[in-house]
């Protein structure tokens, strides 16, 4: 009788570009919001300012089309986050970071949208939509990115550095960092202008780190036997 042994599969091995997806996001999410800000202001900046002039207009409409791509990368930099955490994952903890980081995305993306549409609102050439309709659409965007994003990204931060503190994967100070950070985004990113801008530098030292450790685990591991 004749007995058929299926091939071992070998498990997929995350991709070594993937290791830079995490500072590709974090530099196009800073650069975004900081166009943003300058083209869009806020507070009392926003009191004089009915619609940018054409060089802030196409300052945003740039910022607007990185949201996009940092989206995407900011997915990939949440698969390099798990494959460095690895089958040890807790389930709850795991739940908590995924929601977070979706969540964050879907916001970010309907934020840009909005400021999308702040600027592209039909009005006869030459004239700024009017006040009540710039307001609200400031508003809207501001809420949206600051009042809900920054506080999903202050979970998804939170829940990451609950994780690696549990399993030890994470230095001590970058555990800190991470509650410290989350801590700004849930209290004070909407009171303080440009302190929104703490979670790309949270991620960009974590994707450092994750890049580091996993250059040097392949150049620890043993050459595979011919």
């Amino acid at each position: 009788m004749q007995t058929s042994t299926t091939p071992r599969r070998e498990p997929l091995q995350t991709p070594r570009a993937a290791g830079v997806a995490g500072i590709v996001f974090a530099l196009l999410l800073a650069a975004a919001i900081v166009l943003i800000r300058l083209g869009i202001p806020q507070g009392a900046d926003a009191v004089t300012t009915q619609q940018p002039d054409p060089t802030r207009r196409s300052a945003v409409h740039a910022a607007l089309l990185l949201v996009p791509f940092a989206g995407i990368f900011f997915l990939w930099f949440v698969g390099v986050v798990r494959s460095h955490v690895g089958e040890a994952e807790d389930r709850f903890m795991a739940t908590v970071f995924l929601g977070s980081a979706v969540v964050f995305t879907a916001t970010m993306f309907a934020a840009a949208a909005v400021a999308s549409a702040l600027l592209d609102t039909a009005h006869p050439a030459g004239t700024s939509p009017s006040r009540p309709t710039w307001d609200f659409g400031q508003h809207l965007a501001y809420t949206l990115m600051i009042g809900y994003a920054m506080r999903m990204a202050a979970v998804f931060v939170c829940s990451t550095s609950v994780i690696g503190h549990r399993l030890g994967i994470l230095p001590r100070w970058l555990t800190l960092l991470g509650f410290l950070t989350a801590l700004v985004l849930l209290f004070v990113s909407a009171a303080v202008p440009w302190s929104e801008l703490v979670f790309p530098g949270w991620s960009l030292l974590l994707s450092l780190y994750i890049l580091v450790v996993s250059l040097r685990r392949s150049a620890a591991a043993p050459a595979p036997a011919s």
